[in-house]
């Protein structure tokens, strides 16, 4: 018998085996397959909405309609993507202390 032999059911594990993180989307929004729908209320909002998009670089199809509320939500959150944040390393005990004091990091702020 193999060591690589599964035990259980079968219909279990090709289950499990279909199931994850994809991490190959089909389609990202703001594409030219998959432009952002935005609608607005008039043609000069339009005109600032598509020249705010043709500077980012993203595809955005806009309807003008008085009548309706404005509903640019899609648009604002590929525009505030929040930015990745980075944090300094923490010096290792041995290390001299970053307040300037000359003692090491364990004897002063750790």
């Amino acid at each position: 018998m193999s060591k690589l032999f599964f035990k259980g059911r079968i219909e279990t594990r090709q289950n499990h085996v279909l199931a994850g993180y994809n991490v190959n989307r089909d389609v990202k929004a703001g594409t030219e397959e998959s432009p952002i729908a935005v609608m607005v209320q008039t043609e000069a909002r339009k005109a600032e909405v598509e020249a705010l998009a043709a500077e980012n670089t993203i595809f955005v199809t806009v309807t003008v309609d008085a009548d309706k509320e404005e509903n640019t939500i899609e648009l604002d959150t590929l525009l505030n993507k929040p930015k990745t944040m980075t944090f300094e390393k923490t010096p290792n005990r041995n290390d001299p202390c970053s307040c300037g004091s000359g003692k090491k990091y364990k004897k002063c702020c750790a």
